[in-house]
């Protein structure tokens, strides 16, 4: 390292967060291990970002929709004024501290990536094996100092190490957000099954692969953007609807009948054996669960504040559907997986999310050194991911 100070991307609790939006890039503290100061830098490593991806609860950050409370809750716990945004990432192991290297094996030299809840390991759910539901945890980028930096200091417990022989650099960086997607895939078998996708923004589009390869056999997706409905189409989905999202007379909380009516004529009359509803949305929510089977399943990830209504509540029940809610990644069930359908060249994933998801690189690798504010929005709200380059 060469200074003391290092580039971050960053939100200060000083300025209002109603009325502003984005990240300023700003110059902050490079953190240190230091075992003698500081005893839990024992467990601690520090972590030049190679890569750094940009997620959707970031750009729910940058446009002020989601999570302002907790990070400034967070800060004033912390007597600060500014946050380090961001949580996925792929870097190089420059320190680490005694135990981190002893116990855990992260040395020098390594390249990690990061699971973005730091779980505190004490409380009844880590004790159940339940961690990705822990009561006590951290997340990265929102309640501690995230990666949209040159230097990120985290605890081994939850760094991931990857082989950049199998995994390329750039799908390293966004092996987190993936394993939402082999999380939702692995909430229910879905081998020979039709699996319904209710939204295919990033995460909706890896559910396409990853349902593919964990053996389904029908791949419906809804979706209401062409962009997305194109790349859907690429990724392995065997039939995209095009959602209207008009205004209708009905509430906006209700179903739409075209969408379940062609599901439905998709599968026999019979229903989506799976749906995966992705958006958060209250209508998408019904969608997912009038479009599925009698004693089928809905997997809920997307994710939106606020109440929400089912609609025939009745018959969700007489149907036997079972609702399924999925948050994070299986730590570290989700994460082998997640090395194992990456580093697996038959199954095209890699390749699929570089050249479709990704385009190669064209306006979705961003160069961290010359971060303009206003043409990085243009590019997160054109493009499913972006991922910012900060260092070789």
């Amino acid at each position: 390292m060469k200074s003391d100070t290092m580039w971050a991307l960053t939100y200060n609790k000083k300025d209002d967060w109603s009325s502003t939006r984005g990240m300023k890039k700003i110059r902050v503290p490079v953190p240190v291990i230091d075992e003698k100061s500081n005893p839990v830098d024992l467990d601690q490593v520090l972590i030049q970002i190679q890569y750094a991806g940009f997620c959707g609860s970031d750009r729910g950050i940058w446009f002020r929709d989601a999570f302002g409370s907790a990070i400034i809750d967070s800060l004033d716990r912390e007597g600060k004024d500014i946050r380090i945004i961001g949580h996925e990432m792929i870097g190089r192991v420059i320190d680490s501290g005694s135990h981190a290297r002893n116990h855990y094996g992260i040395t020098p030299g390594m390249t990690v990536s990061t699971e973005s809840h730091i779980i505190c390991n004490r409380c009844f759910q880590c004790h159940h094996d339940q961690r990705n539901v822990c009561a006590d945890d951290i997340i990265i980028g929102i309640s501690r100092d995230g990666c949209f930096a040159e230097y990120i200091k985290l605890p081994a417990q939850v760094l991931w190490p990857t082989d950049t022989n199998k995994v390329h650099p750039w799908v390293g960086a966004i092996q987190e957000p993936f394993g939402n997607a082999v999380h939702c895939c692995t909430k229910v078998d879905l081998k020979g099954k039709t699996v319904a996708v209710f939204g295919c923004g990033t995460i909706g589009l890896f559910v396409i692969m990853v349902a593919r390869a964990l053996g389904a056999s029908h791949i419906i997706g809804i979706e209401p953007m062409d962009q997305h409905i194109d790349m859907a189409e690429k990724l392995g989905a065997d039939t995209v609807i095009k959602l209207d999202t008009s205004a209708g007379t009905k509430p906006g909380w209700m179903s739409n009948p075209d969408v379940i009516d062609e599901i439905k004529d998709l599968t026999r009359g019979i229903g989506a054996d799976v749906s995966m509803e992705m958006s958060g949305f209250n209508s998408s929510l019904n969608n997912a669960i009038q479009s599925t089977r009698r004693g089928g399943d809905v997997v809920l990830f997307g994710l939106k504040s606020g109440e929400a209504i089912i609609q025939d509540f009745d018959r969700m029940i007489v149907n036997g559907i079972s609702l399924h809610s999925v948050i994070g990644r299986e730590l570290m069930r989700t994460w082998h997986i997640t090395r194992n359908l990456l580093e697996d060249s038959s199954n095209g994933i890699q390749d699929n999310i570089m050249n479709i998801i990704l385009k190669k690189g064209k306006d979705t690798i961003v160069d961290f050194e010359n971060f303009d504010p206003a043409s990085f929005e243009k590019l997160i709200r054109t493009h499913p991911k972006v991922i910012l380059h900060i260092s070789d």
